[in-house]
């Protein structure tokens, strides 16, 4: 497979053509195309997508049909990945707070994470402090993002906050967003980050990583 084909992949990714995007996959995993490059191909394309979505050239629709055109190309990467002793470098916890059982956006930040190749342990939505805590530390998490929808679950992130800080889980970064969720929120509970939005909790993920 030449580079022009792995173009075609990353094409594939940001268009949200899943059937392209696994066809030329599993046509590069059989050429064996270094799993590297592939894995580089998809993550420039979802690099692309959340520079366009925060330039407001996309939106949330698009973001997620070019997620699950990842998902499923990652899906037949991940075996030749693992075989080749590939792993993601950082790990990433995420979930809706205990009371919220909202998870469109938590999704979206999930999906975006993982097309970013973090190792991403989605725990759902109303999930309670200790839950968090538990998985943070059997996976070794580098991140844990919180998310909340309700204002009335927003106190949920500051009792998950000191206890993950309480369980001394050293150099876990706690990041926050949601719809009623602010930088001033996040200042005043003692997070490490803020992300207004899936794309940004991208950047936000790799500079807390880098740090």
């Amino acid at each position: 497979m030449d580079a022009a084909m792995l173009n075609q992949l990353t094409a594939a990714i940001k268009s949200g053509n899943r059937k392209l995007a696994t066809t030329l996959t599993s046509q590069a995993i059989a050429d064996a195309v270094n799993a590297q490059v592939i894995l580089d191909a998809m993550v420039a394309a979802m690099d692309d997508v959340g520079r366009r979505f925060k330039n407001n050239e996309i939106f949330v629709p698009e973001m997620l049909i070019a997620a699950r055109a990842m998902k499923e190309a990652m899906a037949l990467l991940e075996p030749v990945l693992v075989k080749a002793g590939i792993r993601p470098h950082h790990t990433a916890v995420v979930g809706t707070v205990q009371g919220d059982l909202h998870d469109i956006g938590k999704n979206l930040v999930a999906m975006m994470w993982k097309g970013a190749n973090f190792n991403v342990i989605d725990l759902g939505a109303n999930v309670p402090p200790e839950k968090f805590v538990a998985a943070a530390g059997e996976h070794h998490a580098h991140l844990i993002g919180l998310s909340a929808l309700l204002t009335t679950t927003m106190p949920a992130m500051k009792t998950t906050l000191d206890a993950v800080r309480a369980a001394g889980l050293a150099g876990v970064k706690v990041v926050i967003g949601g719809a009623p969720v602010t930088q001033a929120y996040a200042d005043e509970i003692g997070a490490d980050a803020y992300a207004a939005e899936a794309a940004s909790a991208v950047e936000v993920a790799r500079k807390l990583v880098a740090a």
